[in-house]
C-alpha cells in the first residue's frame, strides 16, 4: 500500500523519536495532505534553501531542522542545521531560527540533494506520491536532482497527465535519457500521450537501439495486448540450461510477474525473436536438475495471445490459465512481447486511480499540522 502524508493534530503529538512520531490518540484524519496558503513544508521547501546568518551575513544552506515541545504542549521549529557553501564537505552546525534570515525570500535554484537524502530509501511509488504534494517549482528541482533511472521509476508511478507535465519540464536531451531508462512499454505509453511531433522529436534524440522497441509498441492501439505488452521478457534459447534460465530470472530489475516465466525461442533472442517454442515456469525450473535443458520442460499447452487481442480477451486469458504473464506472438509465430497482470490492472483500474485518497474522517476538517 502506498504511503500518504496525512494531517496529524499537533496537540496529539507527545514525542518525536527516531523515525516515528508518538501520538496520544490513534484517531487520525486519513484525508490526503494538501498544503494551505501560508504553510511551509519543512522537508519539501526548507531543506536545501540558501539563507543568511544574521550575525555575519554569510550565506549558508539548510540541511536539517529540529522542533521542540514548549510549555503548554505546543511544538515550534526552533533550530536548523546549516552548511557553509553548497559543497558536501562544508562545515555543518546548528543555529536557532532567530539566527538566520531569508526563508521568506523566493529562490530560483534551490536544489534538492538534502531532501532526496531523507527520501533515499522510499519506493518509487511512495516518492511519486510525495512528489505530487510539492509545488511546481520544487517538483522540477527534485526531478533535476534525481538520476535518470530513479526519475524513470518515479515517472512510471505518476498519473499520465503528471508524467507529461514533468517530462515537459526537462530539457529535451535529459527527457530522452529518462525515456531510455524507462521500460519500453512505459516509455511508449508516455510518448503516446504527447503530440505526435513532440514524441517524434524525443524518439530521434534517443539512442536508436533504445528507440526501436518503443517505436514498435507505439504501432499497437491502446487497450490491446500489443499496446499493453513489454518487449523485454526473459528469453533463452532451447539449448540453455535450467541453471542459466534461473540466473536470468534473478536479475533484480525484473518485476515478479516477468520473473515468473522464461520464454524459449529460436534465435534471435531479442523481440521480435525467432520462432517461439514455449515457456518454462519458474517453479518448474526450481524442481529440475541445473544441467537439464529448458527445451525439455517447456509448456506448449498455453495458447499465446495475438497483438490485436482486446483488454477483455487478455483478462480472460490470464484468468483462465491462472497466469501472471502471457506471451504475445505475431503472424510469423515470433515472440514480440509479454503481457503481465500488472499491465492489465493498470488498464482495468479507473482513470486517476493513482490519485485516489484514503478514506477521510467524517468532518473533512483540516486539523493543525506541521508540514513535512
Amino acid at each position: 500500500m502506498q504511503r500518504h502524508p496525512i494531517f496529524v493534530p499537533i496537540s496529539r503529538v507527545t514525542g518525536v523519536e527516531s523515525g516515528a512520531v508518538v501520538l496520544s490518540s490513534a484517531r487520525l484524519s486519513w484525508r490526503r495532505f494538501a498544503q494551505r496558503p501560508g504553510e511551509t513544508l519543512v522537508l519539501g521547501e526548507l531543506l536545501d534553501r540558501q539563507v543568511t546568518l544574521v550575525a555575519t551575513g554569510i550565506r549558508v544552506v539548510v540541511v536539517d531542522a529540529a522542533i521542540e515541545q514548549i510549555r503548554g504542549g505546543d511544538w515550534v521549529l526552533d533550530q536548523v542545521a546549516v552548511r557553509t557553501g553548497r559543497r558536501r564537505r562544508g562545515e555543518v552546525r546548528a543555529v536557532s531560527w532567530a539566527e538566520v534570515t531569508g526563508f521568506s525570500l523566493p529562490e530560483e535554484d534551490q536544489g534538492a540533494a538534502n531532501m532526496l537524502a531523507v527520501f533515499e530509501k522510499l519506493r518509487p511509488a511512495d516518492l511519486a506520491s510525495l512528489l505530487r504534494d510539492l509545488s511546481d517549482k520544487r517538483r522540477v528541482e527534485v526531478a533535476a536532482a534525481l538520476d535518470d533511472e530513479r526519475l524513470a521509476d518515479v515517472l512510471e508511478e505518476l498519473p499520465e497527465d503528471e508524467q507529461v507535465e514533468l517530462l515537459g519540464g526537462l530539457a529535451d536531451e535529459r527527457a530522452a535519457d529518462v525515456l531510455e531508462a524507462m521500460g519500453p512499454d512505459d516509455a511508449a505509453d508516455l510518448l503516446g500521450d504527447l503530440p505526435a511531433g513532440e514524441a517524434e522529436r524525443l524518439l530521434l534524440l534517443m539512442e536508436p537501439r533504445e528507440a526501436e522497441p518503443v517505436r514498435r509498441l507505439l504501432v499497437y492501439p491502446d487497450r490491446t495486448a500489443g499496446g499493453m505488452m513489454t518487449s523485454e521478457p526473459v528469453i533463452v534459447g532451447p539449448n540453455a540450461s535450467v541453471a542459466e534460465a534461473i540466473a536470468r530470472v534473478r536479475a533484480p530489475e525484473l518485476s515478479p510477474a516477468l520473473a515468473a516465466q522464461v520464454y524459449v525461442v529460436r534465435p534471435p533472442f531479442e523481440t521480435p525473436t525467432g520462432r517461439y517454442l514455449g515457456l518454462a515456469h519458474f517453479q518448474r525450473l526450481l524442481r529440475e536438475p541445473p544441467g537439464m535443458l529448458v527445451s525439455g520442460i517447456v509448456d506448449v499447452d498455453i495458447t499465446p495471445l495475438r497483438p490485436e487481442a482486446s483488454l477483455q480477451e487478455v483478462t480472460r486469458h490470464l484468468a483462465s490459465y491462472n497466469l501472471v504473464a502471457a506471451p504475445v506472438l505475431d503472424d510469423s509465430a515470433r515472440l514480440v512481447g509479454v503481457v503481465t497482470v500488472d499491465d492489465v490492472l493498470d488498464h482495468l483500474l479507473p482513470a486517476g486511480w493513482r490519485e485516489h485518497d484514503l478514506d477521510s474522517d467524517a468532518s473533512g476538517a483540516h486539523p493543525p499540522s506541521v508540514g513535512t
